[in-house]
């Protein structure tokens, strides 16, 4: 494959609808390889913003926003790295010859549960939860009832557990709805509830496809609060048919869908059962770990998926990585990292969001370790003496 240089006639160009924190890293990885990267998203000063060549500010939901800066950098591929964005511009901007990673159809299927579940469960026959679709609070209580308890409720149109509970009882139903509409990161007319599955433990699987060969990363084991995550580690122990059950899966999903990249395949694990969760096209927040851990990132991989390169990498050891969140409104945020974030097997990455509030991500605290246990204490450690001003 020929290489070029960023800011010249024959540039390679790579757009990045979504400039959050792993958006930067992508930013970075594809900088090395001489991609010249723009960086779009609704607010200024976006974190890949501040490493990419060109930043633009708009409405990502705006079709003719999006499509408009689109057409005026004409990149060679657009890489959608949220949810919140206008799916009509990315079909749009397939017809007029681009190259949206991995592809429009797959950014509508996984940006939207109810197309994401229906495709995994009706079309492609995985194992999932129960499930129903509502679009009223009578529905959500019918539905709540014929699950039964607990449930979890979500807006069909949201991400990083905006608007997602855990319903215990008819008497939380009324404010699940209401949190629902209040925190979805995007639109809340309609909510999926799903029967909760007492899962023994939850994994993310990074699978990456580069158009000749599917890869899958060493699983991932997670925690999550309030539907975000806040620690992973890696590797996740699982028996090995398990595993084998959980790429096929993967595996399967993700042939679905499609096109180059490296998506984050979350999936539940209750015995020798394993179930079908979510779907993200794009680098996925738990895998971060991957950064100390592999010696090609998630980040790094899907680049080099997209530009259908090799996909070998070398995994190092255990490892893991935790969340640092705001503790408060600031309109400059000021991090306090202690020394021992510095050692030779453990280091911070800080986000540079330009404002925070209160459960904010705005840092990750990576740690090996000679097994997950220690890497996790580690990586915990290092959040716990963080503080933010």
């Amino acid at each position: 494959m020929q290489f070029t240089a960023a800011l010249r006639h024959n540039a390679r160009r790579l757009m990045l609808l979504g400039a959050g924190e792993l958006g930067k890293e992508v930013a970075i990885e594809a900088q090395r390889l001489g991609l010249e990267v723009i960086a779009v998203d609704r607010y200024e000063g976006a974190p890949a913003q501040q490493v990419a060549h060109r930043a633009h500010v708009i409405d990502m939901r705006d079709e003719q926003a999006v499509l408009e800066v689109i057409r005026r950098e004409r990149p060679d591929w657009i890489l959608p790295e949220i949810e919140a964005i206008s799916i009509e511009a990315l079909f749009s901007a397939e017809r007029e010859g681009f190259t949206v990673i991995p592809n429009a159809e797959a950014v509508n299927k996984t940006m939207n549960r109810r197309n994401i579940r229906q495709f995994a469960a009706e079309e492609l026959g995985l194992k999932t939860g129960a499930y129903r679709f509502v679009n009223s609070l009578e529905g959500l209580q019918e539905a709540a009832e014929a699950l039964g308890w607990p449930c979890v409720v979500k807006p069909v149109m949201s991400s990083s557990g905006h608007g997602q509970s855990v319903v215990h009882g008819p008497e939380e139903v009324a404010a699940a709805w209401h949190f629902a509409q209040e925190d979805a990161r995007g639109d809340a007319s309609e909510l999926i509830v799903e029967a909760f599955i007492d899962f023994d433990y939850e994994i993310t699987l990074l699978t990456a496809r580069n158009g000749r060969e599917t890869i899958f990363c060493p699983p991932i084991g997670h925690v999550q609060q309030d539907g975000d995550y806040i620690l992973s580690w890696q590797p996740h122990d699982m028996k090995p048919e398990v595993l084998a059950e959980a790429q096929r899966m993967a595996r399967a999903i993700t042939d679905g869908l499609g096109g180059r990249g490296i998506f984050g395949v979350e999936l539940f694990v209750k015995g020798g059962e394993v179930f079908f969760s979510e779907v993200s096209p794009r680098p996925h927040d738990t895998g971060m770990v991957t950064l100390i851990t592999q010696s090609q990132s998630e980040f790094a991989l899907h680049v080099r998926a997209v530009l259908g390169l090799p996909l070998d990498f070398t995994f190092h050891g255990p490892g893991a990585s935790a969340a640092y969140k705001a503790s408060g409104h600031s309109a400059a945020p000021v991090l306090e990292v202690p020394e021992s974030a510095f050692g030779a097997d453990s280091f911070v990455r800080l986000f540079g969001k330009p404002v925070s509030h209160p459960g904010r991500r705005l840092a990750v605290a990576l740690a090996l370790g000679e097994n997950v246990e220690q890497a996790k204490e580690k990586a915990q450690a290092i959040v716990r003496a963080m503080a933010d001003q």
